[in-house]
């Protein structure tokens, strides 16, 4: 399929008015769109509790319709999640400690944060920080092109580290999850 930029655009296009289901399935796009918009200003929440129940009736709806397309897609997604964590990316790695610094950053100018939890991303993200350098040296040191996986799988201490990483990330994402949780029953009921 060699087509160009606009030439999908225009098949697109050509899509949506080709049959009457099409233009239906974009007027009550439309109409979604358009009522959570101008819902932002009112603030109503039976248009809310309505849009919520339409996405959650969308999904379940594609879960009782196309069992198998949604069996195949959780199965992919739980293998290509338990592949990471046994065969783990460089690049996903580069991309953690992005992510990180963007986390350290936001942490150090919240104001609305507190000192545990503050405390809690500094620490967590410094030692990902330090195992993310320690990785970066034992490939230098070792001579091992990052790029090359199956010489860093060779490497236990660099497969070690980065493994080891992956798990501390994900202890601090349930653990931020279980905090948000917390934050929020806390203002809820008090």
């Amino acid at each position: 399929m060699n087509l160009s930029l606009f030439e999908k655009f225009s098949l697109v296009f050509k899509y949506l008015f080709s049959s009457f289901f099409s233009i239906e399935m974009f007027i009550l796009t439309l109409l979604l769109f358009v009522i959570l918009v101008f819902n932002l200003k009112k603030d109503n929440r039976i248009i809310q509790m309505i849009t919520v129940g339409v996405y959650i009736g969308f999904i379940i709806g594609i879960f009782i319709s196309y069992t198998t397309y949604v069996r195949t897609c959780i199965d992919s997604f739980v293998k290509a999640i338990l592949n990471y964590i046994y065969f783990p990316s460089t690049i996903v790695y580069f991309f953690i400690i992005v992510f990180g610094t963007f986390i350290m950053i936001s942490t150090l100018f919240n104001k609305k944060i507190g000192k545990v939890k503050k405390i809690i991303n500094f620490g967590t993200f410094s030692v990902i920080y330090f195992f993310f350098m320690s990785f970066i040296a034992l490939a230098t040191y070792d001579m091992v092109d990052l790029m090359d996986i199956s010489k860093l799988y060779q490497n236990d201490i660099i497969l070690s580290l980065v493994q080891i990483s992956n798990l501390i990330l994900v202890i601090w994402i349930i653990y931020t999850g279980f905090y948000h949780l917390y934050l929020f029953f806390k203002t809820k009921f008090d």
